[in-house]
C-alpha cells in the first residue's frame, strides 16, 4: 500500500540540519521505512507552510504507515504531519466495482 507523508521540520530539526547541511534525510527515511518492511518510493523537500518534506512510500502492512508517521512526530523531527493513503488506478477500479455492487444497499437519511 502506498502512502504520502507530509510535514514541516520543527525548529529543533532545522537547527540540526543547519549544523550539518550534508546530512542525508532521505537515507534516514529509507532506513525507517525498510525496517517496517516497506520501500521508499520518492522523497521531496517542500517550502509550502515552512521548510518540510513530502515522502511517498510503500508498505505491505497498513498499520506500519501510522507507526512511521507517529515515530517521526515523537522524535521531534516533524510537525503538522499528514498521512494519506494513495490508491493505484487498479485499486480505484476495484473500489468503483465494489461501489456499484453496494449501491442498492444504502438509503440516505430521510429517504
Amino acid at each position: 500500500m502506498h502512502f504520502c507523508l507530509t510535514g514541516q521540520y520543527t525548529p529543533r530539526a532545522l537547527s540540526a540540519i543547519l549544523e550539518n547541511p550534508a546530512t542525508n534525510r532521505q537515507e534516514a527515511a529509507a532506513k525507517l521505512i525498510e525496517a517496517a518492511g516497506g520501500k521508499l518510493v520518492s522523497m521531496y523537500s517542500v517550502a509550502a507552510d515552512g521548510p518540510g518534506v513530502l515522502v511517498i512510500f510503500d508498505v505491505p502492512d497498513p498499520s506500519a504507515a501510522p507507526a512511521i508517521s507517529g515515530l517521526t512526530v515523537t522524535t521531534g523531527a516533524l510537525q503538522n504531519v499528514k498521512l494519506t493513503r494513495l490508491f493505484t488506478q487498479d485499486e480505484i477500479k476495484q473500489v468503483r466495482q465494489n461501489a456499484v455492487k453496494l449501491r442498492g444497499s444504502y438509503k440516505p437519511p430521510g429517504s
